[in-house]
């Protein structure tokens, strides 16, 4: 079943009582709080300086976030928590917050929420590692053991593959060349197509976006 965005006006019984210079920009933004679970009543000072100068960013940004939370390739639950996996990664609490919320109207577990979360954590950690072995390049270094404990890969709540794909999209946001190789190789073994590797990274590189402005 497709997700539904709530309507948090109706929900708590609070009303919009913000003025704008443009109703249509408001209504806009509105929508865009709807499908990523913030609540209108969220101070966004950033999302409030580009209403109120009619900037017609609201509109893509909007449309930009509804296509890449549905896909032909990826559940909406997956989007909801590779969206909430980035959102993480980025320490954004007002998206960490709304797609939390989305995750959980998709049915998923406290536990796959948790992994979600993890694996940006994780990552965070796998990234400046390998990151520095790639820029070196130096047997050396690369001969030196890591010593990163990383259990969580082995049995994620969320299958492997899922695992890796958001192990992807965290590596292509936060720029480590040799995990983003590493992990779509991974995917590709695992039986992944390259279209959903695709549209997993588009949405990363969206939710990145969101975050320069949803704060």
């Amino acid at each position: 079943m497709p997700y539904k965005p709530m309507n948090y006006a109706l929900v708590t019984g609070k009303k919009e009582t913000k003025h704008y210079k443009n109703t249509t920009m408001k209504e806009t933004a509105i929508e865009l709080l709807e499908l990523i679970g913030v609540p209108q009543t969220a101070v966004l000072p950033q999302l409030e300086t580009l209403i109120q100068a009619d900037a017609k960013y609201v509109r893509d940004l909007k449309v930009n976030v509804g296509n890449v939370l549905v896909s032909e390739h990826i559940s909406i639950k997956e989007t909801a928590l590779l969206a909430l996996s980035v959102a993480s990664n980025a320490k954004n609490q007002e998206l960490i917050d709304g797609f939390t919320r989305v995750s959980k109207q998709q049915e998923a577990t406290e536990a796959e929420i948790a992994e979600a979360i993890a694996c940006a954590s994780l990552l965070a950690s796998n990234n400046v590692f390998y990151r520095f072995r790639h820029f070196m390049g130096k047997e050396s270094y690369n001969n030196q053991p890591g010593k990163i404990r990383m259990n969580i890969m082995m049995k994620p709540v969320l299958g492997k593959e899922f695992f890796e794909l958001m192990s992807l999209v965290i590596s292509a946001v936060n720029g480590c060349e040799l995990c983003v190789t590493s992990h779509e190789a991974s995917l590709i073994t695992l039986g992944t197509t390259e279209q959903r590797v695709w549209d997993a990274v588009r949405l990363g590189a969206v939710i990145t976006s969101l975050d320069r402005v949803i704060y």
